[in-house]
């Protein structure tokens, strides 16, 4: 057995070493106390109020994964890396980062063969009830984490996905399970005529982005649709979008497409937009990853490209083209029956 195959395996069984190093560079606050100019350790372990030895310790870790850099004078700069770890960047992904480490999610991985083994989530045995239960009525905090992280992993591909949905002649979409807004929002900004409904959880939609909500500059064409998609989507649209919310079983998956077939007109499009599991590129590894704490968490799962066809084929749709939105996400068009 060589050397390097022995290394590369250890460094797969000490990786969380790599989400806690990173864990611990955003809640330390280290990307913004880093400001432009160079910084040493004792002036980073000043502004963040760290041991400066333990505090080097966690740097070399750091900049062993591309997050920050160090110079040759025992200081350390930005990557960008650790630049899209700050709060104030525009295309921030702090709050996905405190996402996929929350604390509560530690101890599933160690159930990841129970899971495997069952099929099943192991969060409703460890915590006495299912995840979004507990997550909106015990953790207010990480509720509040969440809904950050799902708006800032939206806003990375809203404007994408507003420039690939053509929406000539069309008044009216419904964003389903559209949490605060942000993609229908951008379709709001990109066709002034257009009417949008979105509709999610009650404590989702009730902290929709502020220009959705009364008073805010696009909430004339918007209606806030409180409720769960898994029992009825209550909307009549000419284009139902469904964006990361296809991550529940199979089952689930076509409950929720056939809600919305039984709310629309015959004919009427309905565009899903999701992870390929399967699918060879740079998102591959992310997304096994995120089927994984799907499984462990909520039961869910990340589909494959057939996976979700057969899934908008039980629903009734017809598939008419399948195009990729960037490295990870992919749109599928379709139509409810005639």
């Amino acid at each position: 057995m060589s050397e390097s195959l022995v290394s590369d395996l250890m460094e797969h069984a000490l990786s969380a070493a790599c989400a806690a190093s990173v864990r611990a560079a955003v809640t330390l606050g280290l990307p913004e106390a880093l400001g432009d100019a160079p910084a040493t350790i004792d002036e980073l372990a000043t502004a963040v109020s760290a041991n400066p030895e333990a505090l080097r310790r966690l740097m070399r870790s750091l900049t062993s994964y591309g997050v920050f850099a160090e110079k040759g004078d025992d200081s350390f700069i930005h990557t960008e890396k650790s630049l899209a770890l700050r709060e104030d960047v525009p295309h921030s992904v702090k709050y996905l980062v405190l996402w996929c480490t929350e604390q509560w999610l530690w101890p599933l991985w160690g159930r990841l063969d129970e899971a495997v083994r069952t099929g099943g989530e192991v969060f409703t045995q460890a915590h006495g009830r299912r995840f979004y239960s507990q997550l909106h009525t015990e953790w207010p905090k990480s509720a509040k984490v969440f809904d950050l992280a799902m708006t800032q992993q939206t806003r990375l591909s809203a404007v994408t996905i507003a420039d690939m949905l053509s929406l000539s002649g069309v008044a009216t979409i419904a964003d389903v399970g559209g949490g605060q807004g942000v993609v229908l929002g951008a379709l709001l900004d990109r066709h002034p005529a257009l009417r949008g409904f979105l509709l999610d959880l009650p404590d989702v939609v009730a902290n929709a982005d502020a220009r959705l909500r009364p008073g805010g500059d696009l909430a004339d064409r918007v209606r806030l649709v409180p409720g769960d998609c898994l029992e009825a989507v209550s909307a009549d649209a000419d284009v139902y979008l469904f964006k990361n919310i296809l991550g529940v079983n199979e089952d689930d998956s076509v409950r929720i497409l056939r809600n919305a077939v039984r709310a629309a007109k015959p004919g009427t499009r309905m565009v899903i937009v999701e992870n390929f599991v399967d699918e060879d590129g740079p998102g591959r590894t992310l997304a096994a990853a995120m089927d994984l704490r799907m499984l462990l968490v909520i039961g869910g799962q990340k589909h494959t490209r057939a996976g979700l066809l057969r899934i908008a084929e039980r629903a009734g749709l017809t598939v008419h083209d399948v195009r990729p939105v960037d490295s990870s996400l992919h749109m599928i068009e379709t139509t409810a029956p005639m």
